[in-house]
Formats: structure tokens, C-alpha cells, sequence
């Protein structure tokens, strides 16, 4: 099963094309803006890289958040368009998801993974997953939440894990924070494309019909339409 998967959720750009396990073309940019004008020419790239058109593509894969809005929003917006234009099956895949997924079952041992990112405003993003198993599948042990830095481990509902994203700087600066407890990983701290297409390759393909994935918002946007009005609703 041939993937294109691509995130654009938070600080980077990242694009990749697998044929189940195994990548055909990847890039991965650190990008804090510019998505809406990289994104299309990275993935048009690969693909003339390795002579492959969208009818090539069985399954289209993109990160749906937390993250910013408009990087959401742009990543979300091209992965319909594909879709649709293509008729290719869409599925969403969380932008801690992916995070977890890129922790080698090496590095856990055997503990849980927090996958975090950093919300601002003195909050950070954060879900504990468990990693363990051969086929790496994803398996979530608390839900997606928007949590203040001061509270946000006694809510992650493990009492020992490792920690990647964004942020795990801001957990280790809290006063009495635990490293024998919590382990602070020197990954990446943006979603690669790669995890997103593993991912969807251990799902498999979405029912006929399904809806399109939706953004995930873990809080109100910053941006206000006029009246300040939200543009958005929360997910729950």
C-alpha cells in the first residue's frame, strides 16, 4: 500500500511516501511559517522524484493537531483537496501520535511514552501512549489534553514514562520535577511524515464513506473573527 503522508501541525514541514514499511522519498524541513508555499512543491518533488502520480497513491495520511491553527488548517485543507480531486481514501492522524511513534522501543524500555508539544501560554499539549509491541502500534492510555505546565504530569496518569516533544524542556524546568521518574528524550520535537504513513499503514484503510478527519483543537484559537467571536469549535 503506497502512502503520501505530510505534517504541517507545528514547527516543520514534513512529507514522506511509503510503500507499506518502507520509505520511497521523504523530506523533512524545520519550518515555523511558510507552509501554505512549501508544502505542495515538497510533496510534487518527491513524487516526480520517484515517478509517482497521485493515481499511484492508495491512502493519503496527514497530521489533524493539536497544533497551530494555520498550520492545521493548511495541511488539512491540501490533504482534502488531494482527496478529492484524486479519490484517494484520507485518514487524520494526531500530531502526538506521531511523536510517540518515533521513540524506539529501545529507548522506552518498557516504560509509557508522553508525547507533548508546546501550547504557550503556560500550557503544553499532552497524551501518554503505550509503544510496546512489534508491529509499533499506538496505543493510548489517556486522552489528548491542553494542560498547564505546573499540573500537567500529575494529569499525564503515569507514575513513570519517558517524554518527547516540545514539551519536555518546559516539564524538566518545573521545581521538583523527577528524572528518575521522567526521562527527557533528545528527539526531534516536530511529527515526521514518516511516523504519520507508519501509522496509517498499521491502521489500514478507512471504511468506505468515512468522514474526512477533522482538527483536532485542544483549546479556542488564538485568532478571533470580529465581535471576538472563536472561528472555530472545540473538539471534545
Amino acid at each position: 500500500m503506497k502512502i503520501l503522508a505530510f505534517d504541517t501541525a507545528l514547527n516543520a514541514c514534513s512529507v514522506a511516501i511509503t510503500d507499506d514499511h518502507d520509505v520511497l522519498a521523504h523530506i523533512h524541513e524545520k519550518r515555523r511559517r511558510g507552509h501554505a508555499e512549501t508544502l505542495m512543491p515538497m510533496i510534487e518533488g518527491l513524487m516526480g522524484g520517484i515517478g509517482l502520480a497521485y493515481r499511484d497513491i492508495d491512502l493519503i495520511a496527514v497530521t489533524v493537531g493539536p497544533g497551530t491553527f494555520t498550520g492545521l488548517r493548511i495541511g488539512l485543507a491540501a490533504a482534502r483537496g488531494m482527496s478529492l480531486a484524486a479519490r484517494k481514501p484520507l485518514v487524520g492522524v494526531t500530531t502526538l501520535e506521531a511523536l510517540a511513534a518515533a521513540v524506539p522501543e529501545e529507548m522506552t524500555q518498557e516504560r509509557p511514552v508522553i508525547a507533548t508539544a508546546d501550547a504557550r501560554r503556560g500550557e503544553i499539549y499532552l497524551q501518554s501512549f503505550d509503544v510496546s509491541g512489534g508491529d509499533k502500534i499506538i496505543s493510548p492510555l489517556t486522552p489528548a489534553k491542553a494542560c498547564k505546565i505546573e499540573t500537567a504530569l500529575a494529569s499525564a496518569g503515569v507514575e513513570k514514562a519517558v517524554v518527547v516533544g516540545s514539551g519536555g524542556s518546559l516539564l524538566q524546568n518545573q521545581p521538583g520535577f523527577d528524572e528518575a521518574r521522567y526521562q527527557i528524550l533528545d528527539l526531534d520535537e516536530d511529527p515526521d511524515a514518516r511516523h504519520v504513513a507508519r501509522i496509517a499503514v498499521c491502521r489500514g484503510m478507512p471504511p468506505r464513506n468515512s468522514a474526512a478527519p477533522a482538527p483536532l483543537y485542544l483549546r479556542a484559537p488564538d485568532a478571533k473573527l470580529p465581535g471576538g467571536r472563536t472561528p472555530v469549535s472545540l473538539n471534545r
